[in-house]
């Protein structure tokens, strides 16, 4: 049994979901049975969950704290190639804050809460017991991880774990980084200046409702649907000066809701503006 493997049936047993990161910290890619996403991504769209494939595919909807899974013939060859352990904190019950380096570190210690610690190799893991959304880049140097994501297993780390309170909660108050539409779309794509040509200011608001709803509703091939709304939202709105901060996080919000990452959201909305010509605007 391999030292990675020893230390994830450990962790299945205090009730923690792991699976094998590959080099890179990375989870293992999809089987050849979820290749380029077939299966949606995760098995269930509509609520985050568990992945039923026997692989360790699908990130952190691999994680498990099945025994019987961990250390099935069909996660041998993984195991065998991890680099490392981690962990879905969500399923764990606890949120991490992820600080990236020194400088987030000291400001961890005059605003957050003291609470366990894990060291990292760049700054240190502050871990609180109690779930919320996962959001990236909060501050600088500053993630959060807890549901629908996955965080490397460190050891236990010290002290005693701490509740979540409203203090970590308001962290995601200021939108992600990748919320922030690339484009700055507080201004007009293309320069100009004014209200929608198309209608009127209702028309926007029933355009990006339709689109929330076009992206919650999907059950198969979300990257796909997530790309295609957004394209259908810009090539409507993207150069009439209409859209704003505000629709594209409501856009990225339900993408995430879905299971689509931030980095995903923003490849998808660069991807749009750059088939629509407006990546230079």
């Amino acid at each position: 049994m391999s030292e990675h493997l020893h230390t994830a049936l450990s962790l299945a047993t205090q009730g923690v979901p792991a699976l094998p990161l590959r080099r890179g910290k990375l989870p293992f890619g999809n089987c050849p049975a979820c290749a380029h996403n077939a299966c949606g991504g995760r098995p269930n769209m509509k609520t985050p969950g568990p992945c039923v494939c026997p692989r360790p595919c699908h990130g952190w909807a691999a994680a498990t704290t099945d025994p019987q899974v961990l250390n099935s013939a069909a996660w041998v060859v993984a195991w065998r190639h991890a680099a490392a352990v981690a962990y879905h904190p969500g399923g764990a019950g606890v949120t991490v804050v992820d600080l990236d380096d020194p400088a987030a570190i000291q400001w961890a210690r005059g605003i957050l809460p003291a609470t366990r610690s894990v060291i990292t190799t760049r700054g240190e893991h502050w871990i609180y017991r109690g779930t919320r959304q996962s959001a990236n880049a909060v501050r600088p140097g500053v993630d959060i991880k807890s549901l629908m994501q996955y965080a490397r297993w460190l050891g236990p780390g010290t002290g005693a774990t701490a509740a979540l309170t409203d203090v970590v909660r308001a962290l995601a108050v200021k939108p992600p980084a990748a919320l922030r539409a690339p484009q700055a779309l507080s201004a007009p794509l293309s320069g100009q200046r004014g209200a929608c040509p198309h209608r009127t200011p209702t028309y926007l608001e029933r355009g990006i409702a339709m689109a929330e709803q076009r992206i919650t509703a999907a059950s198969s091939a979300v990257h796909a649907t997530v790309y295609r709304t957004f394209l259908a939202v810009l090539s409507t709105h993207g150069r009439c000066g209409c859209l704003t901060d505000t629709h594209a996080a409501r856009l990225f919000t339900a993408a995430q809701a879905k299971g689509e990452s931030p980095r995903h959201c923003t490849d998808a909305w660069t991807n749009a503006l750059t088939t629509l010509g407006l990546s230079h605007v």
